[in-house]
């Protein structure tokens, strides 16, 4: 292949040149290493690629690869040009042309590539001599380096997010110990994203990963506190059971209420059935003493306690229920006692239209069961003919 020939430089532009080159030789070599230490190609290291991340690693590789071959190559131009320099104080026309050559040409042979035969002709070459230089050198290891530096650091990116995510939750779990079906899979789910994080970080996004570590951590939170609520009763046991005696006791006067609130609405306003509870105080007294005798039963203890809970949440909602039916009987009966004051100041209140209408609704609310939807239609029967006599909107 044949060679430019170039004007060879001075002396002084070869000195120049061949600092200018050694500063940019020193301050790759610095980023090189820097780069051979990244968190990110550390872990890719230590745990080989997968997936999405394998896919974008394999040219990433390659390009590494290239830029310390190329670096080996700048280091071994700038060798030889130091060789021909050497201390003199001056150089022949020839030296000065080696050294331009080596400083500003292609003198380094990268490849050797045979031609195929069909391709060749009869006098020519029988392969392809690949030659570089520095400015090439250079300028491919600087259009490299970008690619290399955002898959690293995106690797990284994800790990580091993980791990600081995990690592808290790891402790709380450390010290938790796997005693339960679900702290164990807690310790599951933490290596499952630790594994994932490790191997393929590229097909996790933000998104997942912090919707993960939320799930996690409200796991560890509800089991945290599981925990303590067990411990609390293991050291305070003849405390935890008089508690739980208190809530059955709270249980059974809910129950009582809602009895008799139920009661009188059946005897006293149509409405449809209301809720009977399981009649299970004994039963859940009985479990409790034969709890209260074994200290070390506080989860069966706790199971209890969440079960008398939801019953009491139960039970109140049908208290409320049935006193709520009760309360708007006396409801209306105040409702329409005020019209009636009111039908007074309007000066409407004898009228016979009027009077005919409050004793319809008198009577629907004397009746005994009372039905509530046509007291309440009564009402506003009412409440609509004094804005009609009054001349004033209801």
């Amino acid at each position: 292949m044949s060679r430019t020939i170039m004007q060879p430089l001075t002396l002084l532009e070869i000195d120049r040149e061949l600092a200018r080159r050694a500063i940019e030789a020193d301050s790759i070599v610095a980023t090189l290493l820097e780069l051979d230490k990244h968190p990110g190609l550390t872990l890719i290291r230590r745990f080989p690629p997968s997936g999405a991340t394998e896919a974008r690693w394999l040219p990433v590789r390659d390009a590494l690869a290239l830029m310390w071959e190329d670096f080996g190559r700048m280091r071994a131009i700038l060798d030889s040009a130091h060789a021909v320099r050497g201390t003199r104080g001056r150089l022949d026309d020839g030296q000065r042309a080696e050294l331009t050559e080596l400083l500003r040409g292609r003198p380094y042979e990268a490849s050797r590539t045979p031609i195929p035969f069909a391709e060749r002709s009869l006098t020519g070459p029988s392969e392809y001599v690949l030659f570089v230089g520095l400015a090439d050198t250079l300028d491919r290891m600087r259009a490299t380096f970008p690619m290399i530096a955002e898959f690293l650091d995106a690797v990284d990116k994800v790990n580091t997010r993980v791990m600081s995510g995990l690592s808290p939750l790891q402790d709380k779990l450390d010290k938790a110990g796997g005693v339960t079906p679900e702290l164990r899979a807690i310790g599951d789910g933490i290596a499952d994203l630790l594994s994932r994080s490790a191997t393929d970080p590229l097909a996790l996004t933000t998104a997942e990963i912090d919707a993960r570590l939320a799930e996690l951590g409200g796991a560890m939170r509800r089991e945290a506190a599981l925990l303590a609520a067990l411990a609390a009763m293991v050291t305070n046991w003849p405390g935890a059971i008089a508690g739980a005696r208190k809530k059955l006791d709270a249980l059974q006067a809910t129950r009582e209420r809602a009895a008799q609130a139920r009661a009188k609405v059946e005897r006293t306003i149509v409405s449809g059935p209301l809720p009977v509870p399981t009649d299970d105080i004994g039963l859940l007294r009985a479990q409790l003493d034969a709890i209260a005798a074994n200290p070390g039963a506080a989860a069966a203890l706790l199971e209890l306690g969440g079960r008398i809970d939801t019953a009491s949440t139960t039970a109140a909602d049908a208290e409320n229920l049935a006193q709520g039916l009760l309360d708007r009987g006396g409801e209306l009966r105040g409702r329409l006692a005020a019209y009636q004051a009111k039908a007074a100041r309007l000066g409407v209140g004898e009228d016979r239209d009027l009077l005919a209408s409050h004793q319809i609704a008198t009577g629907l609310l004397g009746r005994t069961p009372c039905d509530l939807a046509a007291v309440t239609r009564a009402v506003a029967d009412y409440q609509q003919l004094i804005a009609e006599k009054s001349g004033r909107r209801p």
